[in-house]
């Protein structure tokens, strides 16, 4: 009953927005190719899901979001370990990842694309770089969230450095890896955007552009809500996973 309030709520919202919407549009005789109304946005959505060019698009942006978002937690898991277990690693390496954080990504797109080429290996890496921070800090806080006392009992039952990382230290660190992997399925998203802004030939940012240049509002709209929706999959994916592996989370019991 709770779930289908939920899905009513919703809807409402939406409904209200469009709402909001057409008033706006109507209101203000706003001329269409600045903001069309909704029910040709409607259209174009119909129009680009009844052809195969944008599943194409929609699964080449899919695709490089999972591969870099996966990645990226690899690298991400691995390094926050490291420098968390390892004081001596965080005093050498933390100064470094954090100017390399600060500089925008954006700017290091075309600096990518000179690296790497206008290929999928250089939208690869900027997915890379903008999920492994996120992930890198919350592998961090998690280790560290680890009680005094559960070191002493991983002393005491002699655990190899193995059973540590799998039966104590990765599931103390889940609440904070899981913050960490919406923050870079986010990151993911924009930047594999961006990316095909760029260099792309094909994807949802390149129909973006493409629809922009073209003066083509009702299909940039579309465009953009298409793009909307690989997110909120790919959030509502890790929102899923994180409600499964911490059930037994304190934040969990309490819904």
């Amino acid at each position: 009953m709770q779930r289908l309030r939920q899905v009513g709520e919703y809807f409402a919202a939406i409904l209200f927005l469009v709402i909001l919407w057409y008033a706006y549009v109507v209101i203000f005789d706003v001329p269409a190719f600045i903001v069309p109304l909704p029910a040709d946005v409607g259209k174009a959505l119909i129009e680009m899901f009844s052809t195969q060019d944008l599943m194409h698009h929609f699964f080449v942006t899919s695709g490089e979001v999972l591969a870099g978002f996966v990645l990226g937690i690899v690298f991400g898991y691995v390094i926050g370990y490291l420098i968390g277990k390892f004081k001596f690693l965080e005093d050498a390496l933390m100064p470094y990842i954090l100017l390399a954080q600060t500089a925008p990504k954006i700017a290091l797109a075309p600096l990518f694309v000179i690296w790497f080429g206008l290929g999928f290996t250089s939208k690869l890496m900027l997915i890379i770089s903008m999920v492994f921070f996120p992930v890198m800090l919350g592998a961090i806080f998690g280790l560290k969230s680890v009680t005094y006392n559960l070191k002493c009992l991983m002393q005491i039952t002699g655990l190899n450095w193995w059973q540590k990382i799998i039966q104590v230290e990765l599931p103390h660190s889940l609440p904070q890896i899981f913050a960490g992997l919406k923050v870079g399925m986010v990151q993911a998203v924009i930047a594999a955007i961006v990316a095909e802004w760029i260099s792309g030939e094909s994807g949802l940012g390149y129909l973006l552009v493409f629809n922009s240049t073209t003066y083509n509002s009702p299909m940039l709209f579309a465009s953009i809500i298409y793009t909307i929706v690989v997110g909120i999959i790919f959030y509502a994916l890790i929102s899923f996973l994180e409600n499964r592996f911490l059930f037994w989370h304190d934040s969990k019991q309490m819904k």
